[in-house]
């Protein structure tokens, strides 16, 4: 009986973040360990299919850089990265389309569907979704950063009650294009603030933005941030991300949030629960 009692609760807890975030969109940018491990796919599916069904609108994007990079090295492409972005060639974008759109979008879809969410797969070339353009052809290739969003294709697919599941694949205005490779994070901060989402979140393999200490800081607004960032508390792999979660903070997303996508169930404990696990940027 007690343990029915503390699962009672634990409903009840999550309860006023179930009516405040109802029909808000949130933006989930889906990566790292979260995406590699079975089991914690098996949680994040979980997850996203809870959120779907108390009516809240779950958007995911994805990356899959290791996967790429696996794929690349076992057909004996070397590839090669600047300031921790991989330059594209135009061999290397057919692979990078081919383990996006096609095995890892596939199987995040299958796994949402097995689960009991209704799920369709995109990826920004579908319906012109994001347009794209080179980040710097001459140094990247068909690495690309994002012009435009055309939100209607995802805002339908929500509309008819299905969970968008998002390759970051931009496309081109030239005819014959094989398209651009877009960071997942800025592709994810982007799509939030054309979708006017109410949250983003983005998995990591960390607890969230740390102190130098290497203690977790819980919030932060734009100005600390970007202080952390001056005097390198905030560095490496990290700085992109703080980018991204600043860009659709200025863009109208109301809080921007960095999870351990290594814990179970993360996505629950940091939207439906009143102290959260990772870092919350807001303005």
């Amino acid at each position: 009986m007690k343990h029915q009692i503390e699962v009672v609760q634990t409903l009840l807890d999550a309860l006023p973040f179930i009516k405040k975030f109802h029909n808000e969109k949130i933006v989930i940018k889906y990566g790292g360990s979260a995406q590699t491990s079975d089991e914690l796919k098996e949680k994040f599916a979980q997850d996203i299919v809870l959120l779907h069904t108390v009516g809240l609108k779950p958007i995911v994007v994805h990356g899959g850089g290791k996967s790429i990079t696996s794929l690349l090295k076992d057909l004996g492409i070397d590839t090669r990265f600047i300031d921790g972005q991989r330059v594209t060639t135009k061999e290397e974008m057919r692979i990078v389309e081919m383990v996006l759109s096609g095995e890892i979008n596939k199987e995040i879809v299958s796994l949402l569907n097995n689960h009991g969410a209704k799920a369709i797969g995109i990826s920004g070339k579908d319906a012109n979704f994001l347009e794209a353009r080179p980040k710097d052809f001459e140094n990247f290739g068909y690495t690309g950063i994002i012009d435009n969003v055309n939100p209607q294709i995802v805002d339908n697919i929500i509309e008819d009650g299905f969970v968008p599941v998002i390759a970051p694949i931009g496309s081109s205005s030239m005819i014959g294009h094989p398209g651009f490779n877009i960071n997942a994070d800025l592709a994810a901060s982007q799509i939030a603030v054309a979708l006017q989402a109410r949250k983003v979140l983005f998995l990591t393999d960390t607890e969230g933005v740390l102190d130098k200490m290497g203690r977790l800081i819980t919030n932060l607004d734009i100005e600390k941030t970007e202080k952390f960032k001056e005097d390198s508390t905030i560095h490496g792999g990290m700085v992109p991300k703080v980018d991204a979660c600043i860009e659709a903070l200025r863009g109208g997303v109301k809080k921007a949030h960095i999870i351990d996508g290594r814990i179970e169930h993360s996505l629950l404990l940091e939207i439906l629960t009143s102290s959260g696990i990772g870092t919350c940027i807001e303005l």
